[in-house]
């Protein structure tokens, strides 16, 4: 059996009940899961220091000397144990409040050990919380008395080195810290456990492991062996050995991410053929000449020409439409939709909200007056004769544009011919539902995917890897730039003061809170509390309230009525972050904004700035914010570019779990590679990658028979999900 397949509860230190904590907590149940399980920081334990050197703000040491006494002091919970410990050039003390029985039944007064953790200082000593110990070699401990360094040569004494090998343990070189769970610490298996258990692997590791990409590449971009690279990921044997197999790995990583999507991004050009749109026929032309609202903007006249191109190429378009909010891509949708009619098809717009749809549906129908296309709404409140009549219009043709939410995906929703899908806020749906949409057509239809929330390019070469990305990247003339403002919950007065002036010549406002209800554990503004506050100062002006857990017939009522100035000011959670368009609205405050990321910050402050009026963001923060949230709400108060904020967002908060990985098909984690600063390195693997399908697009190349293989033991499935993104 090969080893790597091994249950993990077989390796030494492991057992049964570490095994399950194993799977539960990491997903690790083999001994190849626990290869893969990186380390996410290295400490440098090359160095013994003397605690005559020390002081308490030094980052972690390593030490080397003698326990001289214990002590312990207090009862119960509240019980520490103190070490008083010693190398001859000072004393220091090693404290612990738990495991105080194992402690003084491991450790003995007056033998040697090498002790590491992060010093601090306390009633006027040093001392370091429940420090990593080993067992000292005499070689060792004679040699950290004489020279501070355990790497240091010393002629007189070749069996050093020897000795630290011998060890059951690491605290030598730059030493692998593992993330762990609570719970796993409770069972022994913090980051030094974690590190017995990689060392224990390695141990019966007898082969080198095998290559996992082909030589060609290897070679061409001059990478560490993939034996080499995992050892020294876990081990390195010098900082710069790190580097090398980190950048092996990364870029491993993310070459068969991207060759997993380029692979069939190849297929579905060479399987489907789209319908060829040739004509640009009368209700174009009409709207083009008669109906625009407004001239278009440069960034909108090339996106079009782009879908144009798809269009008539005679492959099927799956494309991602990225427009800050505001920017115009309704129009671009519409246009594209009416090419798709005069061409004998009909088109379909889905969006993740019952409001957006029906505000999706007026939109078009302003645009459109008086042209002979027929638009209908379908949600899931559309019943009796009124969905019986739609069902029958889609049928016949009758209906041109089908706008809704998940209601037409529903099997009974048939089409004539289905020539156009357009998708808006597509993270909010998944893989299979857009699938439904996908079918409905015996020739696959066109697929123009929208999004509103600006996409890192990192993000999106992972993650939308298999569309073709358009981006409008300027706003329709007329529009003025948002004004944000940085506001301290002390500065209310101020607040109050724009809101007033704001209301006065008709303006309306939203209040957004990161909260329903006041909670104990955390001291946040809360809606309830927002709402009854304002009321009582603003008596003069109608407020309504909207928040996730009203029913949805209720809350859509709500944000009717804001919609139609029934109501002036609207407080209400982030459930307003997509699908509200009230042109009317000048004012947006967040309050406390630093629980918001920039990403949704900027959703939230797109709601306003929908006129040609001056409309304004106040971000409200409490005083005392932390550093990262400083220079998140500085972002916000210096740009307006989504997209610059986006790849602000993705430097200061990472990836994290990327947002739709599983509804894109992107069957991967990633484990190494970070998007957000890896950016060179994705290059060069999507090229490499593209190269490869290029060179070798019926996978007939013997030299890549290890690259395909290696691909297929990766995936997770044999759904050909790039076929239907």
């Amino acid at each position: 059996m090969n080893i790597l397949s091994q249950d993990i509860k077989y390796l030494q230190g492991v057992g049964p009940n570490r095994a399950t904590l194993l799977a539960n907590e990491l997903h690790i149940t083999t001994v190849g899961d626990l290869l893969v399980y990186y380390p996410y920081k290295y400490v440098d334990r090359s160095r013994i220091y003397k605690i005559g050197n020390i002081n308490g703000n030094m980052p972690y040491v390593q030490l080397c000397g003698q326990i001289l006494s214990f002590e312990t002091t207090g009862e119960g919970r509240g019980a520490r144990l103190i070490a008083h410990f010693s190398d001859g050039t000072g004393f220091i003390d090693l404290v612990w409040f738990q495991g105080i029985k194992y402690i003084k039944k491991t450790y003995d007064c007056h033998k040697s050990y090498i002790v590491f953790g992060k010093p601090n200082v306390f009633n006027g000593r040093i001392q370091i919380a429940h420090p990593e110990m080993e067992n000292a070699p005499e070689e060792i401990k004679q040699q950290a008395c004489t020279t501070g360094n355990l790497f240091q040569e010393n002629p007189t004494n070749t069996n050093i080195q020897e000795s630290l090998d011998a060890q059951p343990s690491v605290f030598k070189g730059l030493c692998p810290s593992y993330n762990t769970s609570e719970k796993m610490k409770r069972s022994g298996l913090t980051s030094a456990g974690m590190a017995k258990l990689t060392a224990n692997m390695f141990k019966i590791l007898k082969t080198p492991l095998p290559e996992t990409l082909p030589g060609y590449i290897v070679q061409k971009h001059h990478l560490m062996s993939h034996n080499d690279a995992i050892h020294n990921i876990h081990y390195p044997s010098s900082p710069e050995s790190l580097r090398h197999a980190q950048l092996r790995l990364k870029f491993e990583e993310l070459f068969y991410v991207q060759l997993n999507i380029l692979r069939y991004v190849k297929d579905r050009q060479l399987r489907y053929k789209g319908m060829v749109f040739n004509t640009i026929g009368e209700n174009f032309n009409r709207f083009f000449y008669h109906h625009l609202p407004f001239q278009l903007t440069e960034a909108q006249k090339r996106v079009i020409r782009e879908i144009r191109a798809d269009m008539r190429s005679q492959r099927q378009m799956n494309r991602l439409l990225q427009g800050d909010v505001g920017s115009g891509k309704t129009l671009v949708a519409l246009m594209i939709a009416l090419i798709a009619i005069d061409n004998g098809c009909q088109a379909c717009i889905m969006a993740p909200t019952e409001i957006l749809a029906e505000q999706h549906r007026e939109t078009l129908c302003g645009f459109l007056a008086d042209l002979p296309v027929r638009v209908e709404l379908l949600t899931g409140t559309v019943k009796g004769k009124k969905r019986t009549a739609i069902l029958e219009g889609l049928v016949t043709g009758d209906i041109d544009i089908l706008v809704g939410t998940h209601a037409v995906i529903e099997d009974n929703v048939l089409f004539h011919k289905l020539g156009l899908v357009v998708i808006d806020e597509q993270h909010r749906f998944g893989v299979a539902q857009r699938a439904k949409l996908w079918m409905k057509n015996t020739v696959p239809p066109h697929v123009l995917v929208m999004t509103a929330t600006p996409i890192p390019r990192t993000l999106a070469m992972t993650l939308y890897g298999d569309l073709d990305v358009s981006v409008i990247d300027e706003l329709p003339p007329g529009r003025k730039p948002i004004r944000t403002i940085h506001m301290f919950d002390a500065h209310r007065p101020r607040i109050y003061e724009l809101m007033n002036r704001e209301l006065s010549i008709g303006r309306q406002i939203y209040i957004v809170y990161p909260l329903i209800k006041e909670t104990e554990k955390l001291d946040l503004k809360d809606l309830e509390a927002g709402y009854e506050e304002i009321a009582r100062a603003f008596p003069n002006y109608k407020v309504s309230k909207v928040h996730g857990k009203m029913k949805p017939k209720d809350k859509d009522a709500e944000m009717q009525r804001f919609a139609n100035h029934e109501t002036h000011i609207l407080v209400s959670t982030t459930v307003i972050e997509v699908g509200v368009n009230v042109p009317n609205a000048s004012v947006m405050i967040i309050e406390n904004a630093e629980r918001f990321g920039l990403s949704q910050l900027h959703q939230l402050r797109g709601r306003v700035g929908r006129g040609s009026d001056q409309s304004y963001c106040v971000l409200v923060t409490k005083f005392e914010i932390g550093e990262t949230t400083r220079k998140r709400v500085q972002v916000m108060v210096d740009t307006t570019d989504g997209f610059e904020i986006a790849e602000q967002d993705l430097k200061l908060r990472g990836p994290g779990d990327l947002e739709g990985t599983q509804q894109s098909g992107m069957a991967f984690d990633l484990k190494i590679a970070n998007l957000a600063k890896d950016g060179q390195i994705l290059t060069l693997a999507r090229d490499t990658a593209q190269s490869v399908i290029d060179s070798d697009p019926e996978e007939r190349n013997t030299e890549n028979d290890i690259l395909w293989r290696r691909l297929r033991e990766l995936r997770k499935t044999n759904i050909n999900w790039g076929a239907i993104s």
